[in-house]
């Protein structure tokens, strides 16, 4: 009996390989995505606990700006090195980092511990999705990294559930309930790092480079202080003393960094080069637009759920249901046809279209807006999340030689992650800055009405402490009772539904601001993506185009050598080096050449911002 099966190509793995390893990459990306949402229910617990609630700020900065510094390094040095010691490096400091959380007293230990955590979770993510683009022909790759978007949705409602499972306990086995925030990563962990270790088996051919230390030094002074004032300039102030010198101090480290990268070529951090390339160009900065509308959409929902809508964290989760379900969908569907078609550039073209609209759905929520309508916005709003995320990532990574795929999936994370930064400082500020505006005016609209007289008349006979000294500080003047829910949102869910309603008004007015700017952002997106150019997908895997290098330069080298031994030997040691440079560089350049044609592009796409054309050229 014959097959109608497509054999596989030379160097490809089989289906269940791919699985296999696939099953260590999620365990090891849960991780961080997980502990993102869990701590993130369980840090008002936490903060209280260790009596710094003003301080909590400081443990959501410290652990972004470790991870987003370090996902661009983890990339370039998984290209030098490969892909799996760094891999399993990552999970270790992690893990480490976990475990260091458990025994903090106070919140700026806490924030400490959770810089070590962030210098792991910089690797996490990036390295998972580059390890994907070795073993897996971009025009399968869509299928598999949807994987990844199920654990990440599915961690966004696993979060706020396990986070306010621990953080409502007083104690398990004798540990604070909080403490297992963290404590919880460390047998996951552990099971992903040896899963890895069974796993994951990489053929790596060592690339000949320069470590570029003095980029990642600049890139840390550029970065440190733009990521602090982005979370702190709220509380400093924007035009604040501190504020001002994070500019300065920025800036220079941002030109200083670009000074540095020009200078070292091909072994930069993040090689200039690639911007000249369109596709990158276009990929990267639509990630920084969809990265912002992202995140700050996403912060946004839930409060809108919890302070609204009367949710609590836990159930919130749950009421995210839609939106990870819109992504699932959107991720399964994209894939498949990307693996058909080997088409890229429609799917985030409808993905940030629909994010568009459903953030303007968002903006005309009020907060007596239907839930069921809310939730029908948010499936569409995570529908248009699936068909973004991973379609501009593979674009960026069929963009490069396969032996700059870490340094190109790591540059697409870290440009969606520092747009994800600017937008959640920049949504958060937009929403408690109007916050007090609106609250007022709310309340100064519902002071007219009959309903709100009798509520009040009610609260100052009550022999309910919270509704009758909220009324007397309304009958008083008294603006601290609104003002204050700006920092404790807990007296709306005390208060009588009719006095509670105008804060209700006052959030959704403000989250409508939110809302609207991340419809404008997202807008910018599109208009950006609408440049991309239209690139089709290979059907060869990144290890298998560089084993098929290997081979060709092994033929080449041994041809070129056989013909050496016909003519005559140099006779200068000098002529000798020479003649052997020679021949490996026109073998490297033709390699080169010849794959990155093998792999569905031309020589033109090729350009003078790929070393063998640029070598050949002269």
């Amino acid at each position: 009996m014959t097959s109608n099966a497509a054999p596989r190509p030379a160097g490809e793995l089989t289906h269940a390989q791919i699985t296999t390893i696939l099953i260590g990459l999620m365990t090891g990306m849960f991780l961080s995505a997980l502990d993102q949402n869990v701590v993130g229910t369980a840090i008002k617990t936490i903060a209280d606990d260790l009596s710094g609630l003003d301080q909590q700020a400081w443990v959501t900065t410290a652990y972004l700006i470790t991870s987003t510094i370090a996902t661009p390094i983890y990339g370039k040095l998984s290209d030098l090195y490969g892909r799996k010691p760094f891999y399993l490096g990552a999970i270790t400091i992690f893990v480490v980092g976990s475990l260091l959380c458990t025994f903090s007293t106070s919140m700026y230990m806490l924030a400490a511990f959770r810089a070590v955590q962030g210098l792991g979770a910089g690797g996490l993510m990036s390295l998972a999705l580059a390890i994907i683009g070795d073993i897996v022909p971009p025009r399968e790759r869509a299928k598999y990294q949807g994987y990844f978007l199920a654990v990440f949705g599915t961690s966004s409602v696993l979060g706020p559930i396990v986070g306010g499972f621990f953080a409502e306990a007083p104690a398990l086995l004798g540990i604070t309930g909080w403490r297992w925030v963290f404590l919880v990563n460390v047998p996951v962990g552990i099971i992903a790092f040896l899963t890895v270790t069974a796993t994951l088996k990489l053929h790596h051919v060592r690339k000949q480079a320069s470590i570029d230390w003095a980029g990642a030094f600049f890139l840390i002074v550029g970065l440190v202080p733009a990521l602090l004032v982005a979370e702190q300039g709220r509380t400093w102030g924007w035009t604040s003393r501190e504020s001002l010198i994070c500019y300065a101090i920025a800036v220079v480290g941002v030109l200083a960094f670009i000074a540095v990268e020009w200078r070292q070529g091909d072994n930069a951090l993040i090689p200039l080069r690639i911007f000249r390339n369109r596709t990158i160009l276009i990929g990267l900065t639509g990630g920084f637009a969809i990265g912002a509308g992202m995140f700050g959409g996403m912060i946004t929902i839930p409060q809108y759920l919890q302070i609204v809508h009367s949710a609590t964290p836990m159930g919130s989760g749950f009421l995210m249901l839609p939106m990870v379900l819109g992504m699932m969908i959107a991720s399964v569907l994209s894939g498949q046809l990307m693996s058909r078609t080997g088409r890229v550039r429609i799917f985030p073209l409808i993905g940030i279209g629909l994010m568009v609209a459903t953030l303007l759905a968002f903006s005309q929520v009020t907060a007596d807006t239907p839930l069921w309508q809310f939730m029908t916005a948010m499936f569409f709003f995570g529908f248009g999340l699936g068909n973004t995320m991973q379609p501009l990532t593979l674009a960026v990574q069929a963009s490069v030689h396969p032996r700059e795929m870490g340094m190109a999936t790591s540059s697409a994370t870290f440009f969606r992650q520092i747009g994800g930064t600017a937008g959640v400082a920049v949504f958060i500020s937009v929403l408690f800055n109007s916050l007090g505006d609106n609250i007022a005016n709310a309340f100064k609209d519902a002071s007219g009405t009959t309903e709100f007289k009798t509520a009040i008349a009610n609260a100052l006979k009550s022999g309910d402490a919270v509704n009758k000294g909220f009324a007397q500080a309304l009958m008083k003047g008294d603006t601290s009772a609104l003002s204050g829910v700006a920092s404790d949102s807990s007296i709306i869910g005390k208060l009588d539904p009719v006095l509670a309603h105008p804060f209700k008004v006052g959030f959704s007015q403000s989250m409508d601001q939110v809302f609207l700017l991340g419809a404008a952002v997202c807008a910018v997106g599109f208009v950006i993506l609408l440049f991309m150019p239209n690139i089709k997908l290979s059907n060869k895997s990144a290890a298998a185009t560089l084993a098929e290098e290997a081979a060709k330069r092994s033929d080449a080298e041994g041809a070129l050598v056989s013909a050496g031994h016909a003519g005559d030997a140099p006779t200068d040691e000098a002529d000798a080096s020479a003649s052997e440079l020679r021949p490996r560089r026109v073998v490297d350049d033709l390699v080169d050449a010849a794959s990155w044609e093998s792999g569905g592009h031309t020589m033109d796409e090729l350009g003078p911002d790929q070393p063998a054309a640029r070598r050949a050229s002269q």
